[in-house]
């Protein structure tokens, strides 16, 4: 039992310092499109080949497993197999929403040198880790057989739940994860539907998750669990803060129909539809939509951000990166990295009761003045530039890992 007992201490403490390590490196997501492809890493069982590990000061030392390769390279290859490749030795990990798991596995994979000022250091013998990292690609495995045809023999067919199975079975067997049933690992799981078949066999462990939406009480919380962001589908917008050139009061494209508390969508169609001044309209994850989206959202003052299927969606980090003033309509809604970022000043919440009374949402956005809009475009830039600090800080030389490590205590 004092094993224990002094286990939960540790992994409090580590909590604590985790919100910072994952805003420094998940917010690297934001710097890049998720459309454009990530450099190309050469992985061989699960590890990037020419890393190097060595150990370093004050900072959370983080194991991470070497898979097997199917759980890492090899859903990469059957993603491009599934689309046609011939040649699925040179493909890359794909662009998506949940594309984060690939930012944290490839930043971990980084040369010392690339990562002095972080606030993680990989170390080589798990009996020296704080944490262990399960670096599955697990939302990226759910999309493998999105658009597959299914000609072929079942057997034949990549199947998520044979992947899911197999890798708890994998977990089972090592000794650290026997050692605390798990509770010191972190696995991703950005998709709502990821780990969906095994979640109860490896709830202990930290999640990675975009939301509560589909896990249960007893499987995920706030106490233990890691609310990331999405990554951007949407350009940055590189002009300066300001009105003139948003002509738009509010805009949406997207779908219409969602499951769920995404009901709402609908509704906001019927009553926002003809209205002066708001754009909103269906929209696809075409190049041709995205692309319209991307004008649409950098000429926009407020950019509409209902529910999904689940309490989250995409839509709200293209909006900060277009500098296109976020309007929250979920009320459930669990916002990534909260006790860094005072989402007050850089979005506007409405209760969805109140959203859908007539008149209300478009009253009381054209009742923010444009000083109040600068304001928030001001600090919806200064997110998108803390991103880039945090990178430069991650390579430069003369950054200072004990500053890393007050920022840590601090948080």
């Amino acid at each position: 039992m004092a094993r224990k007992s002094s286990f939960v201490k540790q992994a409090m403490a580590c909590s604590a310092c985790l919100v910072l390590v994952l805003y420094a490196a998940y917010f690297t997501t934001f710097l890049r499109p998720a459309s454009s492809p990530p450099p190309p890493l050469d992985i061989r069982d699960g590890v990037v080949v020419g890393s190097t590990i060595t150990l370093s000061a004050n900072r959370i030392k983080v194991f991470m497993y070497n898979l097997p390769r199917q759980f890492t390279g090899g859903i990469i290859e059957e993603f491009a197999r599934a689309r046609g490749s011939t040649d699925v030795s040179k493909s890359w990990y794909p662009g998506h929403q949940h594309m984060g798991e690939w930012h944290l596995f490839a930043d971990l994979n980084r040369t010392d040198e690339d990562r002095v000022g972080s606030p993680v250091v990989r170390v080589a013998d798990p009996d020296e880790a704080e944490l262990f990292y399960v670096p599955f690609f697990s939302s990226l495995s759910l999309l493998v057989n999105v658009n597959r045809r299914l000609a072929v023999a079942d057997d034949q067919v990549y199947s998520d739940d044979k992947m899911q199975d197999e890798l708890v079975q994998w977990l089972e067997q090592q000794e650290y994860w026997r050692r605390n049933n798990g509770r010191d690992h972190v696995i991703a799981a950005g998709d709502p539907n990821a780990l969906n078949r095994v979640m109860d066999r490896v709830k202990n462990s930290v999640l990675l998750l975009s939301d509560f939406g589909r896990v249960r009480p007893d499987q995920g919380s706030l106490i233990k669990d890691v609310i990331v962001p999405y990554a951007h589908r949407i350009n940055p917008y590189k002009g300066e803060i300001g009105v003139k050139k948003r002509n738009t009061l509010l805009l949406f494209m997207g779908n219409r129909y969602r499951k769920d508390g995404g009901r709402i969508r609908d509704l906001l169609f019927r009553l926002l539809e003809g209205d002066k001044d708001v754009i909103i309209k269906e929209g696809t994850q075409s190049r041709e939509d995205r692309r319209a989206a991307n004008r649409a959202m950098h000429t926009s003052k407020f950019c509409l951000n209902p529910a999904g299927d689940t309490p989250s969606a995409c839509r709200l980090f293209d909006a900060i990166v277009s500098l296109c003033v976020p309007v929250i309509l979920s009320d459930s809604i669990e916002l990534p990295f909260e006790d860094v970022i005072d989402y007050r000043k850089i979005a506007i919440f409405v209760r969805t009761k109140d959203s859908l009374q007539p008149g209300y949402l478009t009253n009381l956005l054209r009742g923010v003045s444009t000083e109040r809009i600068l304001e928030f475009q001001k600090e919806l830039k200064q997110v998108y530039l803390t991103t880039l600090l945090m990178t430069s800080l991650r390579r430069s030389s003369s950054s200072d890992p004990s500053r890393m490590k007050l920022l840590c205590f601090a948080c």
